[in-house]
């Protein structure tokens, strides 16, 4: 058994910067809602729009390299060993069967990740940016051709797609406790390593993390 890197120090660095920054926008977007007051509204909308900004120019370089570096195909879509996957998450991790898939330098995200993550970058994803967005420019709905909108529509829209993008990373961080050990699916984003590939890529026969 070896231990590879799986994932670079540039992944892990926008993947947990990608987080924080997700979770201050909930945090601040849920106030500036008025669902509590912790903050106070006028810091509360000033920060959900900074880390807004911040979110974008982190996405703006993380898509340039993934162009750059091809890594872009492993958010392909893919069937192959999704029903095995799916019935791992639903019966397998409460009996001890081993994960039947394990991460490699080729195929970091088993099949179920992968639709998932399509499902929020061509949906989730895009809801809540048009509608923050259209949000954040309100004023300048009358010279671009949005007069016609309802503000509260909008407002709704966002919260929604707010609670849809919540719901993911409750149901990610849960599944990321479902491997051998609480921590072991989440070590490798943490430490950038995981044992049992081999040199070639390939899994290894060792029960997977």
């Amino acid at each position: 058994m070896t231990r590879a890197m799986i994932y670079t120090r540039f992944e892990r660095f926008w993947h947990w910067s990608q987080a924080v920054l997700i979770l201050g926008l909930l945090f601040t977007g849920f106030e500036v809602h008025g669902s509590y007051g912790a903050l106070g509204f006028g810091t509360a909308a000033r920060l959900h729009t900074l880390a807004a900004w911040l979110l974008v120019a982190l996405w703006v370089f993380v898509i340039f390299w993934f162009a750059v570096t091809g890594e872009w195909r492993q958010f392909l879509p893919t069937t192959d060993r999704l029903g095995a996957v799916i019935r791992y998450y639903l019966v397998g991790t409460f009996t001890g069967e081993p994960h039947p898939f394990r991460r490699t330098t080729r195929a970091k995200h088993n099949p179920l990740q992968r639709l998932t993550y399509l499902v929020l970058k061509l949906a989730i994803t895009p809801l809540v940016w048009a509608s923050g967005l259209l949000y954040l420019f309100y004023n300048r709905w009358a010279h671009t051709g949005f007069a016609g909108l309802e503000l509260g529509t909008v407002a709704l829209v966002h919260t929604a797609a707010a609670f849809l993008m919540l719901a993911f990373v409750i149901a990610h961080v849960y599944m990321a406790t479902m491997g051998r050990t609480m921590f072991s699916l989440l070590r490798p984003m943490i430490t950038g390593y995981e044992d049992g590939e081999r040199a070639d890529g390939a899994s290894a026969p060792a029960d997977p993390e």
